[in-house]
């Protein structure tokens, strides 16, 4: 399984237009050859160079097997019709907020996972739900990272 941007590439840095010095919405996404056995999909955006520890930069879950991209700018909805639920992120908002760090250079990870089933979790649920909930539904994994500093 691969997960691409035509924003930036992988280890590349990200556009300020994805990040709080721009306009702060989430960069287009696409991902290809998931498992068959795929029912759903969930994807974590977080910084692990982080001062304080991992910041969570997105949660979003439930996404159908039918779903292969995110375009620019995803609804920061609690439930995104077609598409799948938000969690809560770090910054306490629904959704993406891009990054901002406070210093250097910091490594942002967009880590997709197919699952063998649909969650159903309410949106609104952090990192730690979700992957505490998916334990044992992973079929595979796919990451981009990106760089960003201000």
């Amino acid at each position: 399984m691969e997960i691409k941007s035509s924003s930036f590439i992988h280890e590349a840095m990200i556009p300020a237009k994805y990040t709080c010095d721009g306009q702060n919405i989430s960069p287009p996404l696409v991902w290809s050859n998931s498992p068959k056995e795929t029912e759903s999909f969930a994807l974590i955006c977080d910084d692990p160079d982080s001062p304080v520890g991992t910041w969570v930069h997105w949660v979003i879950f439930d996404m159908p097997a039918s779903v292969n991209s995110l375009p620019e700018s995803v609804s920061r909805q609690k439930d995104i019709a077609g598409t799948g639920k938000n969690g809560i992120n770090s910054f306490g908002n629904y959704g993406y907020d891009g990054p901002c760090p406070p210093d250097g250079t910091h490594r942002y990870y967009f880590k997709l996972y197919a699952l063998d089933t649909v969650l159903n979790l309410k949106a609104g649920s952090t990192k730690e739900d979700l992957l505490a909930t998916m334990k044992g539904h992973v079929l595979e994994e796919a990451q981009l990272m990106g760089r960003y500093k201000r």
